[in-house]
């Protein structure tokens, strides 16, 4: 554990929203916050020299102080590190990242429809860290949510998900929330009638198994965390809409993000494609191997 929690700032009511749940997120689990922000016109300043004086340092200086008077009105005892990077937003994020525990990055919004989508660069970093990234859109989880809904991760079963279980199981023990696990699955082909329906016992049976797999997967986990209140949920449709039910109780949505093969492009998935567009809560993006 590296004990630090990374945001980055564009200047955007998205990115401020981010810096004040990672700080939420820092003061939870002990850890410094550190807000950055990249420039490539970033002027060098000497010692000494006020910031006015170097036109193309203004904007981003305005930034983190805004961010900084933000968090530190909320959350004054907090240890904050400001870091004014001169380079592409790119490069920077994928470098303080690998010296992180976290990422946090905002979400542009797409008005009244309450979605959101992956700014260029946060589409690339998401595809090639190593550590979790959160997004947040404008306004999320303020003080009133924060305790007053649940930890929802989706469970794939098909794949390792220990780096996945542990995230999110860390996340609602240390927010004293439940924990609502979600498995989606298709139906068999099996339990569907040639002219159409679906036979009753092969599709509960089919759910039935699910729930003992899901059961299995979670049981040591429960065990490591007791106190956490797990909600166990076998959803008999597409992994995508069967995580998304429910999550306009969620303070956070988990979901994993497979390592891609050396000679594939990087993806995010379906999954987390649908989850970053549609989930009205910020989203947590786990690496699992």
């Amino acid at each position: 554990m590296k004990d630090l929690i990374t945001v980055g700032l564009d200047g955007t009511l998205q990115s401020l929203s981010a810096a004040l749940w990672a700080a939420r997120e820092a003061e939870l689990r002990g850890a410094r916050l550190r807000l950055l922000h990249a420039w490539v016109l970033l002027v060098p300043e000497p010692a000494g020299t006020p910031a006015e004086e170097a036109e193309e340092n203004v904007r981003p200086h305005r930034i983190m102080d805004e961010a900084q008077a933000a968090v530190a009105l909320s959350h004054p005892d907090l240890p904050v590190d400001v870091s004014l990077v001169r380079g592409e937003p790119l490069g920077a994020l994928a470098q303080a990242a690998e010296q992180s525990d976290l990422l946090v990055l905002g979400s542009r919004g797409l008005g009244a429809a309450a979605r959101f989508t992956l700014g260029e660069t946060g589409l690339d970093l998401v595809t090639c860290i190593a550590v979790p990234t959160v997004l947040v859109r404008a306004q999320q989880d303020t003080p009133a949510r924060i305790g007053s809904g649940n930890v929802t991760v989706g469970v794939s079963l098909h794949a390792d998900c220990d780096g996945l279980l542990s995230f999110a199981f860390e996340t609602a023990a240390r927010r004293a929330v439940a924990l609502r696990a979600v498995h989606g699955r298709h139906l068999p082909s099996y339990a569907y009638h040639r002219g159409g329906g679906v036979d009753r016992i092969s599709a509960e049976e089919s759910a039935q198994s699910g729930r003992d797999e899901l059961a299995a997967a979670l049981r040591p986990w429960r065990a490591k965390f007791p106190d956490v209140h797990v909600d166990e949920q076998v959803i008999m449709e597409s992994p995508a809409p069967a995580l998304l039910h429910g999550t306009p109780n969620a303070e956070l949505l988990v979901v994993g993000r497979r390592h891609g093969g050396r000679l594939l492009p990087p993806r995010i998935g379906h999954v987390v494609q649908a989850a970053v567009h549609h989930a009205p809560c910020p989203v947590a993006i786990v690496p699992c191997d």
